[in-house]
């Protein structure tokens, strides 16, 4: 199998290598528009969709691989922050509470189009967090390209109380799903 990851993202692509997965990167170069009219499933593997599909149609073969995490907090969508200012406000809604992790998946076979998609929801618990401790994380840089603000396999594992569902899932790629999917399309690992 010949893996193409859709994705800038150095945590994807850590990931893979963490498990032996040999892959190529190539970014998707487009502008992620979400569709606020879908249904949040929808809306996060259509993203990651629209990734995927970007890259396929540079390829002859191939199996491109694109995801797309968001966090959901009573039902306000955190993407990746503004700038510090938007990343100290997200963290302050989450602190001392609890939210979601939703990332859509994808495998794309460039030669012939067929596909498989999934989605994986983790629950995730933020311990109560203070402003000094929040300007602090928000000066380490750390949060400002992640979801929500903040990033569970760096600094902030500190603040996570606990997770029901997929650890991977929050770090950005659910690895049991992307294993469910190169099933599904009867791809060897």
């Amino acid at each position: 199998m010949s893996l193409v990851l859709a994705s800038a993202s150095p945590r994807r692509a850590e990931l893979l290598r963490q498990v032996g997965i040999p892959f190529e990167i190539i970014e998707p170069g487009i502008v992620e528009k979400p569709d606020y009219t879908l249904l949040l499933p929808e809306m996060v593997i259509g993203l990651a969709r629209h990734k995927a599909l970007a890259v396929s149609a540079r390829l002859e073969q191939g199996i491109v691989l694109a995801a797309d995490t968001i966090v959901l907090y009573r039902g306000k969508i955190l993407g990746k922050p503004r700038d510090r200012e938007d990343a100290r406000c997200m963290l302050r809604l989450l602190s001392g509470d609890a939210h979601q992790v939703l990332t859509g998946v994808i495998l794309v076979d460039a030669a012939t189009g067929k596909d498989e998609s999934g989605l994986s929801v983790t629950k995730v618990w933020m311990k109560e967090l203070s402003e000094k401790v929040i300007y602090t994380y928000v000066g380490s840089s750390e949060p400002l390209d992640k979801a929500g603000a903040y990033g569970i396999q760096g600094k902030a594992a500190l603040f996570v109380e606990k997770i029901e569902g997929c650890y991977f899932n929050v770090v950005g790629l659910p690895l049991s799903l992307f294993y469910d999917l190169t099933k599904r399309m009867n791809l060897e690992i």
